[in-house]
């Protein structure tokens, strides 16, 4: 979100190409500096492009509430947005006029200030602000967009005359990398308009279907793949209301966001094993007036209904937070403003409660929803008048953020200044000229310098993270979850029924009894063997003596352990099984559920609801899940009632 008349801010051959043609472009960066702030310089290092290249190595992934790099390394997110690409053009009047565009920034839909300022420039201050990553917001439409863009665009890059706009992303995409930055594809509108509110892009299926918005997701992904520093997908940017309708988290409709998203990142994945998947909640249901239901999700719903990828170690959820919305605030002044306080406005233990509640809590060890969370939105106006509000919130979030050792990335990067070195665009953390004069937070006047160095500076986890147990749901409420690999490459394994299967590190764990949800784990990690995997829909497997007495059953067979299952309306259908690499124990014991919760008293996201309102069943941690009794008794409709926990070793 930037100004505060905004409503709703919705704030390969070709790469090798663009890579050759930049780098003979690309100045060294200066030595490794220190970063000044109003007070003067600070004692902190910064480092170079070859410094920060040497630092890391790609692709990413994550291990519990961290991201880590390709050695297993924390590789905390110090980000920033560099917008332009996603468009700035505000809906009306000609498209041409600087007037009718974001803080009058033309930005021909790429990013900003490429017409001022040479991309080796640009990219020695992002290091000076201490970044390693970039956030590149992006429309759809610059995926399709043929027309290339006007020489005066890249008046400061001449090398990238005559370029489109994907083609000069791609020349972005290669510099950033070139330059040692980590780079996250950000897919921020559909068209080219900017911003808020109803300006078409509310959704990731509004102007386009959803079809459509997958294909492109696999079209870059494909396309940057060979590139390990391009290391994400942020699927979507802060989905909203349309006029008519809401976005949802698991109706399973046309406009439920959490199916959309994991459709999408598994896609994705599919097309690119490699790249981490942000997804971000909803940022606004409802109609914004004191008479009606409003109010901000973000990640909320996550904790009952979280997301599973086909690589476990790939979810990232971000969140966006901004001084002048809240939590049932849309940010406006005057239409659609309504009496609720604005985060600005809430104490700093509120607005800590607050940032827990819609965001931070996803980090919390050993739930079926734990992720790394990546603030991938916040900021403020830094030179102007003082706002005193605005100012401490900042100082009191950037503390939050310091005191949770979060993933962060400030909006925006880039603006312009005007013929008098004023900053069109106060928001931005560095601002250039026409002919290429810098003003910036790491030069004198700018309040934000302090807070910023205290983000970029904090302590922090770094060094090796251990790669720990993890939990996912299978949500069957309205659809498949096939999240295997192995199985998305086979033949339907139960026909006519809908399906779950775990992601092909896990195992099946537990199970709800009449809402078709389950848990899988890879807590023990047994190995798979080479083994055909078995469907078991009958008791013909049934060994070792009559577990369930009177139930109906299905049971691996001996030496296999279940890894997914499937079902008609909720009633159980038939089991997957799939091969242990060594033999397993054949002792086990029954953990009924049918009249109450029957989890471990603890590990296994314990700690967190996976099927709210309904019973659930749960092996232990060390145990793995080798059947499954059921009743069509009266009152009991074949949902499962019991199952056969088996020690792992």
């Amino acid at each position: 979100m930037k100004p505060r008349t905004t409503v709703l801010r919705c704030a390969s051959a070709a790469l090798v190409a663009a890579c050759a043609l930049l780098l003979g472009t690309l100045a060294p960066t200066a030595a490794a500096a220190t970063v000044p702030t109003a007070a003067g310089p600070t004692a902190a290092p910064v480092l170079t492009g070859p410094q920060l290249a040497a630092s890391w190595a790609g692709p990413l992934s994550t291990r519990g509430r961290y991201v880590v790099d390709a050695n297993g390394d924390r590789f905390k997110l110090k980000s920033g947005n560099w917008a332009g690409a996603q468009g700035t053009w505000q809906g009306s009047g000609d498209v041409r006029d600087p007037a009718n565009h974001q803080a009058r920034q033309l930005s021909n839909n790429i990013p900003l200030g490429l017409d001022r300022t040479p991309i080796a420039r640009i990219l020695a201050d992002f290091h000076t602000m201490g970044l390693n990553s970039v956030r590149l917001p992006f429309a759809n439409a610059l995926v399709h967009d043929t027309a290339a863009v006007p020489d005066a665009a890249v008046a400061a890059n001449p090398q990238l005359r005559g370029k489109t706009p994907l083609q000069v992303m791609d020349a972005v995409v290669a510099a950033l990398t070139a330059d040692g930055f980590a780079v996250i594809l950000n897919n921020h509108t559909t068209s080219y308009r900017f911003c808020c509110g109803l300006d078409g892009n509310e959704r990731w299926n509004s102007g386009q279907s959803t079809q459509q918005w997958i294909d492109d997701w696999v079209f870059l992904a494909k396309r940057y793949q060979d590139n390990k520093r391009v290391v994400g997908a942020d699927l979507r940017n802060e989905v909203r209301r349309d006029t008519w309708n809401d976005a949802n988290w698991g109706w399973g409709d046309d406009h439920d966001l959490n199916q959309a998203l994991e459709d999408a990142g598994n896609r994705i994945l599919q097309a690119d094993p490699d790249l981490l998947i942000v997804m971000e909640g909803i940022n606004w249901q409802g109609i914004p007036t004191d008479l009606t239901s409003h109010w901000r999700p973000m990640l909320t719903p996550v904790a009952t209904l979280s997301n599973t990828l086909i690589r476990s170690d790939k979810l990232v959820y971000s969140a966006h937070f901004y001084g002048y919305t809240g939590p049932r605030h849309t940010g406006a002044t005057g239409t659609g403003e309504t009496h609720d306080p604005r985060y600005e406005e809430l104490t700093p233990d509120q607005l800590a409660q607050a940032v827990d509640e819609e965001a931070l809590f996803v980090t919390r060890t050993g739930q079926h929803f734990t992720a790394p969370v990546w603030i991938s939105e916040f900021g403020a106006a830094g030179r102007g008048p003082a706002d005193a509000r605005e100012r401490t919130w900042f100082d009191t979030f950037t503390d939050i953020l310091v005191r949770n050792d979060t993933d962060f990335a400030i909006w925006p990067l880039v603006g312009w200044s005007d013929s008098t070195g004023t900053p069109q665009d106060n928001w931005a953390m560095v601002n250039y000229t026409a002919d290429g004069t810098r003003l910036g937070v790491m030069d004198t006047g700018d309040w934000r310098a302090a807070d910023w160095n205290k983000l970029i500076d904090a302590p922090a986890r770094s060094g090796p993270v251990a790669d720990g147990p993890r939990w996912n749901m299978l949500n069957l409420d309205h659809y498949d979850a096939n999240l295997s690999a192995t199985m998305l490459a086979r033949p339907d394994w139960s026909s006519g029924n809908r399906k779950g299967t775990c992601p092909d590190t896990q195992r099946l764990a537990g199970l709800g009894r009449s809402d078709s949800r389950g848990l899988c784990t890879d807590a023990g990690r047994p190995a798979k063997g080479t083994g055909a995997w078995t469907t078991v829909t009958d008791e013909r497997y049934v060994t070792h003596g009559d577990w369930a007495s009177g139930y109906n059953k299905l049971q691996c067979p001996d030496n296999t352990f279940a890894v997914g299952y499937s079902v008609n309306r909720n009633a159980m259908s038939a089991l997957l099984c799939a091969p242990a690499a060594t033999a397993l124990p054949l002792t086990g014991r029954n953990v009924w559920f049918d009249s109450g919760d029957n989890r471990p008293a603890g590990g296994g996201s314990t700690g967190s609801d996976w099927a709210p309102g309904f019973y659930k069943g749960q092996c232990a941690d060390n145990e793995y899940l080798a059947g499954v009794a059921y009743t069509w008794k009266w009152n009991h409709g074949g949902v499962p009632d019991a199952l056969l926990c088996r020690p792992l070793n």
